[in-house]
């Protein structure tokens, strides 16, 4: 049945939109599109784990934004018949919090924390304890009457997210039991997610339009639903209902500013000003940010990941450049380039 049949009309829409959002992620490995390796060796982990009667490992799965990390939290807690309790990084910014939520946790209890690497030193130190010996020690009091009490903790699984495994010290990443990369998705995976989601959402899509989704997508899921979301708004607006075929698709899109190889308005922005204004470059990350009028982390987390992966930037000690393969999606040249410059 269609995600979209069991609206109410008065239901607020925020409470509808997380509800799809949530309906749209897979509930089981076997659901679950793409990371196949990924897995193949969760399912080994948890299949043993079960059959042993004991919490999975601690786990820890790195990679950029909208892969699945948080989908595949959700599956382990469900595959493993247990609670799932949610945090973030940027939240454990005390050791004290950390303590008050690991000591609430119930047996067996799987315990997700999102952009782990964003916690606070203190709340690190103390998690090495809680994972390796489901114990923490609680200070009370200062100076030298300080006092230490032990608290045991009930047996529970850490899965850790993040998108920069190398800001996580050494000995936090040592007491994962299980760590994978999550990698980008490929066009004919991404396919395959639309025609999930498209199910889902109660349209009708024909292989074409899904492909094209896919292509658009930048190798990322979070990004083909999203995509498809809107083109099943633009379908519905248009008259078109629950249709949606290649020119709905290539109408939809390109009124939100995606082109054919996923780029949208920031990332020409930063291409064009780094090809017209810079002649290519080499041109400093901040320069670059300020000529586009953004902020420098967003160029670099957001836009400059995608644009090198596709190799239409590249990362020099002197500055970022424009390769031969961006001049030409901008319909361009090198030399074009370098005469407009020196024309101002």
């Amino acid at each position: 049945m269609p995600v979209d049949d069991f609206r109410d009309a008065a239901e607020p829409i925020d409470e509808i939109e997380l509800a799809v959002e949530g309906a749209l992620r897979p509930a089981s490995l076997a659901e679950f599109v793409g990371q196949q390796k990924v897995r193949g060796q969760l399912q080994l982990l948890l299949d043993a784990a079960r059959m042993q009667q004991r919490p999975p490992d601690h786990i820890l799965l790195s990679g950029p934004p909208g892969l699945g990390k948080t989908t595949l939290a959700m599956i382990v807690a469900h595959e493993s018949g247990r609670a799932l309790r949610l945090s973030s990084g940027p939240a454990i910014q005390h050791a004290g919090d950390l303590a008050a939520l690991l000591s609430s946790l119930t047996p067996g209890e799987v315990l997700f924390i999102d952009e782990v690497h964003r916690m606070a030193r203190a709340a690190e130190e103390m998690l090495y304890l809680a994972m390796e010996d489901f114990r923490i020690d609680i200070m009370v009091g200062k100076g030298a009457g300080a006092t230490s009490i032990p608290l045991d903790l009930a047996p529970f699984t850490l899965v850790g997210a993040t998108t920069r495994s190398g800001l996580l010290p050494n000995p936090l990443r040592d007491r994962f039991g299980f760590t994978a990369h999550l990698e980008y998705y490929e066009p004919h995976e991404l396919e395959r997610v639309v025609e999930r989601s498209a199910s889902m959402l109660g349209v009708r899509m024909p292989a074409a339009a899904r492909a094209e989704i896919g292509r658009r997508s930048r190798g990322t899921p979070r990004i083909a639903n999203r995509l498809l979301r809107r083109v099943r708004d633009y379908a519905l607006v248009h008259g078109a209902g629950t249709e949606a075929d290649i020119e709905t698709v290539d109408a939809a899109l390109d009124l939100y500013d995606v082109d054919r190889i996923g780029l949208d308005r920031l990332d020409r922005a930063v291409l064009d000003a780094l090809i017209r204004r810079f002649r290519g470059g080499p041109v400093g990350l901040s320069t670059l940010a300020v000529s586009v009028g953004e902020e420098a982390e967003t160029i670099e987390s957001v836009v400059e990941p995608y644009l090198v992966r596709i190799g239409f930037m590249g990362r020099t000690p002197r500055g970022r450049i424009a390769t031969p393969e961006a001049f030409a999606h901008l319909g361009m040249g090198v030399s074009e380039a370098v005469l407009g410059f020196d024309d101002l």
